[in-house]
Parts: structure tokens; C-alpha cells; sequence
């Protein structure tokens, strides 16, 4: 969407009042026409960042629809940028404007319930409804979901539909009590009483913890052991082995992990979304995602979540490890610091474990995206890796890639494949006849190509959608002699999307991109989009070739048929248009090739025996 004066008549006025503004830090204020606060930011320099969004340039639909609200702004000038990220937080928090990003995670409180049943079971629930003993709130459903799997898992409780005392002995034990995940309470082999000792010990884990837990189950087994009461000593053991192992598979990544959040944001065209690792005591205690919905500038993106997240009451670690760089990261460390009494530290891992957990983060984000935007998390993540990869601004949602086919100068055609947001999208695709290259110039087939399918573009009569989107990105399957060819051409043409070439190896696989400025980008070390470009040449080649061999077959056929007698060209096209194949041909009535030529029956009776004869 694209600002102008027609979508805010105060736009005028605005850009005039912009011109008088501080170029010192501070705060602005955004008001709708009835004095609502509808948007607050900070700035190092609030001349250049405010005059940023009246300008008549592209915005984002989200920062479109603020801009032609803004009837006024208000402004205040600080000292400094620490001072303008105080107030900031401070107001966002008192007035929770509407375009500002206001974090909502996937989470509410939930609770551990234990159900009031002579068997109990233990589940999570997201609400207090019925009857039964809760446990909580937790603020972290996922803590209470994890706690309720290994508590389950570690006591080898029920967890399937039976209903007990009713369904004792009625069938055999299911596959859990065959594989020593459940204790079989189904064969009706426990009282109320030995059961719901059961639970008591799973509840005084729950709320104790492992160590405590393994410390009392390891006392009960030695006085077990002591009275020979051997059976009860081994299911003691058992359950001990369960819990330490329970313990281990908590911790993520093992050894001397420091306490720490882990942050990164993932984002599919101008969507995005953050995830938060949150680890303690070595282990993975936490995981939040929060949808952003459209943003514009990462940076700046990672720095607001950063501030609004810690304001709202999570815990702030010494240690924040980024997916990224941030520009204001000594400023928030000054400003957490201030806020948490001890030291932080905001870093970006390069390499080891804490580099696979900043990885694990953004591989939740990724995953949690996808559900938002019908795409899975590793074709999100890997068109963030080409967007990074050839330095683009944002990952390439609409993908195009050009190859041209030929038999020495005869049956030149083109090809282009669309890949939309990840995937193949067929009903894109299209196929180009040369029409102004008459001999082999794949050069200068290349550029007609291009040349015809954006000038569909800027033509408002075309009506193709195939030709309506303007690509993120276009492949050329060549080296640098096409990119040289086609990138200056498109450029004049107005065309700004960036233009690479794919080249291939001399076993014909994919062995790197071709930059604008000549130079190879090697992709082999990154595996996901060594495949995916990998699978997007193939498919163009495929596609082209399959085109120019169908044309190469028709004209072979339409060869033929004009040396039948009374069938010229524009017959010959006429039938082949009509059958495609000899076969079809052959088995057509006389009254089918009559309608087709514009004859008589009678005289396509006369060339029937033609045809059996001469078409092989």
C-alpha cells in the first residue's frame, strides 16, 4: 500500500511540522483525529525518524494504516537514547497503543489437575472446572505440560480412555503396559488404597521435585530391601532410574549451561515471530512464541519485543543470548541493568552450544510461524537462509527461474517456474515461443524472454495473474554472461527485483549462484537451500525441455501431414490442434475430420486412406 495525500489529507501539515523538529533523542507520540494515542516510538533522532513514515514512499500495510490515521503527533525531546527507551516502555505500558507491537504469546495459566476418582488420574488443564485437587496456576503451560508428561511417564500412570473400576480385566493390557509405560492398571491387579499411594508419591513429586523424590524413593527402597519385601524394592529402583532419566532428558543441552533466555525471530515476508528459550539450572524450563504480525526493520523489531518483554514481568538473566545484532544493545543492557539490580549482558553466539540453542530458538519461531502461514518451519527458515545468503532485505517469498531450450536454431523456447513462499506454484507457470531470435542465442533468447514477461506486467490490460506479482527474486538458469545480459536490460525496464544466475557442475548439479556483480555465492555448505535450488533448476530445465520437445514433435507431425494431398499448412495445424496424436488421428471418424477441415464427408472419406498410408 502506498501512502499519498488522498489516503491523509493532514499529511501536508505533518511534513511541514516535521521540518521544525529536534534532531536531539526522544519519544513521539502518534494521535488519531480524536486525540486516541494510536502509536508511541523512540528515535535517536526524531527529525529523521518521524519525517521517515510522511514520506510518499512504500510502508508496510500495517504502518500504511497508522500513517493515514495520524491527525497529529506530540513529541518529547530527551537527553539522551537511554532516556528515550525509559519513557518509551514507560508509555507504551500506560497506554497500550494500537499499532504498537503488543506481545501475546500462545500461553495462558494452566494448572495440574488430580481427579476425583477412585483411580485419579493427573492431566493438565488449561482451566479449574470440575472436581478434583489443582495444583498451580503456572504461568508457563509448557512447564506444566512437561511436568505432567514425565510425572505420568516416571509413576508409569494410565493415560489411556478405560475407565476403572468398570473396565478391569474386560481387555488385554494396551501397548503401553506391554512396553513398561504403564503400571497395567487395567488388569485389575491394584486396590484403591496401593493406587492411590501411587499418586500421593506422584503428587509429592510434583510438587517437591526430582531430588527430593529420589532421595525419599531410595530411603523407602533400602527399607523395602531390608524387610525382604523385594517386589516393592524393585518397583522403587525402577522408578528411580525413571526419574534420573527424566531429569536428563529435560536438559536440552547438557554441562555448565548458564541461566539465560534464548531469543530469535523468524519471519515469512512481512510477518514475523519470536521465540524465547528460557533455561535454568541447566535445563529448559520455559518456551514462549509470540506472533508479531507485520513488521518492518529486524532490529529494530528484536529491540521493542526485548523491552516490552522484560517490562511485562518476565525475569530478566544475566546473560540474553540474540540470533542477531540489535544497534541499541549497550543502551537495553543499561536499561535491564538499571531494571534487574545486576549486570546483563545481551550477546550473539558465532559458535558452540550456545549457537545450536540460539538455532534451537529460531527453529521454534520458524515452526510456530508455519502454522500461521500454511508452510512448514524448514521452508520459512531456509528462504530466511537465501534471503541472508545473497544479502537480501527480506527472505524471497516469490521466486522465479528462467531456462531456455533450443534444437541448434530451430524450436527456441523458454520457460519460467514460480516458486510461491517455498513451494511450486504450477499455475504460474509459463512458456514463451521465441519469436524475434532466429538463430542459436540463448543471450538474446534469454532477454525476450524477461523482456516479454514484464512488459505483461506493467501492461494494466494484461489480465494474467501470472504476470501480476512482481517476483522477490529471479534465477536465470546460466552463469554470468546471462546475468549480464538480462540484469541491465530489467533495470531499464524499472524491474528492481534482483536478478541471479544458477550454474552447474560437470555432472549437471547445481554448484553455486551467480551474483549481479560476476562473483559465485557458494551454496553446497548450506544443505537446505542447496536443495531447494538444487530442485527449483530441475524443475525449470524439466519444464522447458518438455515444452520445446512437444513443439519439435508437432511440427514433426504437422511435417507430415502437409505431404497428405488437399491438407496445406493452416489444415495441418487445424488437425493437429484438434488430435495431437497419430493415434487419435487414425481413430478419428470421417464426419470428426470433415467439422475439423471445413470438407465434405464424402471428401474426408477421400483422404482417410491418405492418411492410414502415408502417417506411420
Amino acid at each position: 500500500m502506498r501512502v499519498t495525500l488522498e489516503d491523509n489529507p493532514r499529511l501536508p501539515f505533518l511534513r511541514e511540522k516535521t521540518q521544525k523538529l529536534s534532531h536531539l533523542p526522544g519519544c513521539y507520540i502518534m494521535r488519531n483525529k480524536s486525540g486516541t494515542i494510536i502509536y508511541i516510538g523512540k528515535a535517536k533522532n526524531l527529525h529523521n525518524r518521524v519525517s521517515s513514515y510522511f514520506r510518499d514512499s512504500e510502508h508496510l500495510p500495517k504502518v500504511a494504516r497508522m500513517v493515514s490515521n495520524v491527525y497529529d503527533y506530540d513529541f518529547i525531546v530527551t537527553d539522551s537514547e537511554y532516556e528515550a527507551l525509559v519513557l518509551e516502555s514507560s508509555l507504551i505500558k500506560q497506554h497500550k497503543p494500537k499499532y504498537n507491537i503488543l506481545l501475546k504469546d500462545d500461553k495462558g495459566y494452566s494448572y495440574i489437575k488430580i481427579s476425583d476418582e477412585d483411580f485419579p488420574r493427573i492431566t493438565r488443564e488449561m482451566q479449574k472446572k470440575g472436581s478434583g485437587t489443582f495444583i498451580g496456576p503456572y504461568t508457563s503451560s509448557f512447564t506444566s505440560k512437561q511436568t505432567v508428561e514425565e510425572v505420568n511417564r516416571v509413576f508409569m500412570l494410565p493415560t489411556c480412555r478405560r475407565v476403572f473400576p468398570r473396565d478391569f480385566g474386560k481387555e488385554r493390557p494396551c501397548l503401553n503396559y506391554q512396553i513398561k509405560r504403564c503400571i497395567g492398571l487395567c488388569r485389575g491387579c491394584f486396590s484403591k488404597e496401593d493406587y492411590r499411594a501411587i499418586i500421593d508419591e506422584a503428587v509429592e513429586y510434583i510438587k517437591s521435585g526430582s531430588t527430593a523424590s529420589v532421595e525419599e524413593m531410595t530411603a523407602q527402597m533400602n527399607e523395602a530391601a531390608e524387610n525382604l519385601d523385594f517386589e516393592k524394592a524393585a518397583m522403587l529402583r525402577d522408578r528411580i532410574s525413571a526419574v534420573s532419566r527424566a531429569a536428563e532428558t529435560q536438559k536440552v543441552f547438557e554441562k555448565n549451561l548458564p541461566d539465560c533466555d534464548v531469543i530469535a525471530l523468524a519471519r515469512n515476508g512481512s510477518t514475523g515471530c519470536i521465540s524465547v528459550l528460557v533455561y535454568r539450572d541447566g535445563k529448559l524450563t520455559d518456551k514462549s512464541d509470540f506472533l508479531l504480525g507485520e513488521t518492518e526493520d529486524d532490529s529494530d523489531t528484536r529491540e521493542t519485543f526485548l523491552t516490552q518483554y522484560y517490562d511485562y514481568g518476565a525475569k530478566i538473566p544475566k546473560d540474553i543470548y540474540l540470533d542477531a545484532e540489535i544497534e541499541s544493545a549497550e543502551v537495553i543492557e543499561r536499561y535491564f541493568r538499571e531494571k534487574s539490580g545486576h549486570a546483563v549482558h545481551i550477546l550473539v553466539p558465532k559458535r558452540g552450544e550456545m549457537l545450536a540453542l540460539a538455532r534451537l530458538a529460531k527453529s521454534n519461531a520458524a515452526e510456530k510461524l508455519s502454522l500461521s502461514v500454511g508452510r512448514s518451519g524448514k521452508e520459512i527458515a531456509t528462504l530466511e537462509e537465501l534471503g541472508k545468503l545473497l544479502g537480501l532485505p527480506k527472505p524471497p517469498l516469490y521466486i522465479e527461474c528462467y531456462d531456455i531450450s533450443n534444437l541448434s536454431s530451430a524450436d527456441m523456447v523458454g520457460g519460467m517456474v514460480v516458486l510461491d513462499n517455498g513451494r511450486p506454484a504450477k499455475r504460474y507457470y509459463k512458456k514463451f515461443a521465441i519469436k524475434t531470435v532466429y538463430e542459436q542465442n540463448d543471450y538474446a533468447c534469454m532477454q525476450e524472454v524477461l523482456r516479454r514477461r514484464f512488459e505483461n506486467y506493467f501492461d494494466p490490460e494484461c489480465s494474467d495473474t501470472g504476470f501480476s506479482t512482481m517476483p522477490d527474486l529471479v534465477f536465470l538458469d546460466g552463469g554470468k554472461g546471462h546475468v549480464a545480459a538480462v540484469a541491465p536490460m530489467l533495470k531499464e525496464m524499472g524491474v528492481e527485483a534482483p536478478v541471479y544466475g544458477l550454474v552447474k557442475d560437470d555432472r549437471h548439479r547445481t554448484r553455486a549462484v551467480v551474483s549481479p556483480d560476476g562473483g559465485e555465492i557458494v551454496i553446497s555448505k548450506n544443505r537446505a537451500v542447496f536443495n531447494m535450488l538444487t530442485r527449483l533448476q530441475d524443475e525449470v530445465h524439466r519444464y522447458t525441455i518438455t515444452y520445446q520437445s512437444k513443439r519439435h514433435s508437432a511440427k514433426t507431425f504437422e511435417s507430415e501431414l502437409t505431404k497428405i494431398s488437399g491438407i496445406g499448412e493452416k489444415k495441418a495445424q487445424a488437425l493437429f490442434t484438434a488430435f495431437r496424436t497419430k493415434q487419435a488421428l487414425r481413430e478419428a471418424s470421417a464426419e470428426d475430420i470433415a467439422r475439423v477441415m471445413k470438407i465434405s464427408p464424402e471428401k474426408a472419406n477421400e483422404v482417410i486412406g491418405s492418411f492410414i498410408s502415408q502417417i506411420k
